[in-house]
């Protein structure tokens, strides 16, 4: 039983790793009860590191190509292990190997909406999906930020950490650019670009490279991207001023009337108390004269009440672009007439 446990066991004389499984970043090389023999033979192949540990602790690293185990190669774990001479035995350590190839086409998007503040609409609530590409870069960070001493370590399980840092980080890099939603909107290359230096940064901490960062679309939740659709047809239809608020209101106003009008009850439809007679043609002449008339510079005050000419001529205005109904204007001008005629 001795002799069979002797013959079973045997001393690695050449450590590789061939990735027969893909996406899996970190692999440990299968040790159990066997040994590395001195002066066996460490191969690493393009797109790889090979990390030797010894009871947790990073010892030596290797790039790609094809190393002899001994002494002078293993410096860092030759000076752990107290070998005062020459290794000539075989030794025990646990093996990483990483792969270091670029993971291309790796999707990311907001699964909630990232609040930023925005110079035009004060607050947005912003969607944002794309695409990007990572590589282990440092294996060493790799190994004690993220990996740990797993057997192995997937690209699935590395991106549900990358997803959280890629959000806090394009949170705080959109929140302090100050770049307008309009202009991110407009220009996706623009917010890629204020993201990825921060994102970078953030994703090197963890030994990870960032390759390419990209934004495919860029978006409002559905009852902002109303508002905002609202309020780009105000300054369409009602050529909104350097007081863009106002000229919101005026829109608003303007687009509220003929919709009242169409109402039973006509024009009170609005709700703001509007009576037969003078009144109406007062109150809607000041109203709509002032959101359909082109935006002048300013001027001296108007009077204060125009004269009944103009107020009938306001009145067939209206009539003539739909905004009051014929019975409204009939009734509205005999009050004018018979007050103009005594």
């Amino acid at each position: 039983m001795g002799l069979g446990s002797f013959i079973k066991k045997q001393f690695i004389d050449v450590l590789q790793w061939n990735e027969e499984v893909d996406g899996v970043l970190a692999w440990r090389y299968p040790m159990q009860d066997q040994e590395i023999q001195n002066g066996g033979v460490l191969v690493v192949r393009e797109s790889q590191m090979a990390v030797f540990v010894n009871e947790g602790q990073i010892a030596d690293v290797f790039g790609p190509g094809t190393h002899k185990l001994t002494t002078q190669t293993l410096p860092v774990l030759t000076n752990l292990k107290n070998w005062d001479k020459l290794l000539d035995s075989p030794f025990k350590s646990d093996v990483y190997y990483f792969s270091t190839r670029v993971q291309t086409g790796r999707k990311w998007g907001t699964q909630q909406p990232i609040t930023i503040r925005d110079k035009d609409f004060d607050m947005v609530r912003v969607r944002a999906f794309g695409m990007y590409s990572y590589r282990v870069a440092d294996p060493r960070l790799f190994f004690k930020e993220i990996s740990g001493t797993r057997e192995a370590y997937t690209r699935d399980e590395v991106e549900d950490q990358l997803r959280g840092i890629l959000m806090a980080s394009m949170a705080s890099s959109l929140g302090s650019a100050q770049v307008p939603f309009l202009d991110m909107a407009a220009n996706q290359a623009l917010m890629a670009q204020q993201v990825k230096g921060d994102l970078a940064t953030a994703f090197g901490r963890y030994g990870i490279g960032l390759d390419e960062f990209n934004v495919a679309s860029v978006s409002l939740p559905e009852e902002l991207q109303a508002a905002l659709d609202e309020r780009i047809s105000a300054g369409m239809k009602g050529g909104m001023s350097a007081d863009k608020m106002a000229g919101f209101t005026k829109y608003q106003v303007a687009s509220a009337i003929p919709l009242a009008a169409q109402n039973e009850g006509g024009m009170a439809g609005i709700g703001v108390g509007l009576g037969a007679g003078v009144q109406l043609g007062q109150v809607m002449g000041q109203a709509l004269g002032a959101t359909l008339a082109p935006q002048a510079a300013p001027a001296a005050a108007a009077p204060a009440e125009d004269s009944i000419e103009a107020r009938l001529e306001k009145l067939k205005g209206l009539l003539d672009k739909g905004l009051i109904t014929a019975t409204d204007y009939d009734s509205t001008k005999a009050e004018l007439l018979k007050k103009l005629l005594g």
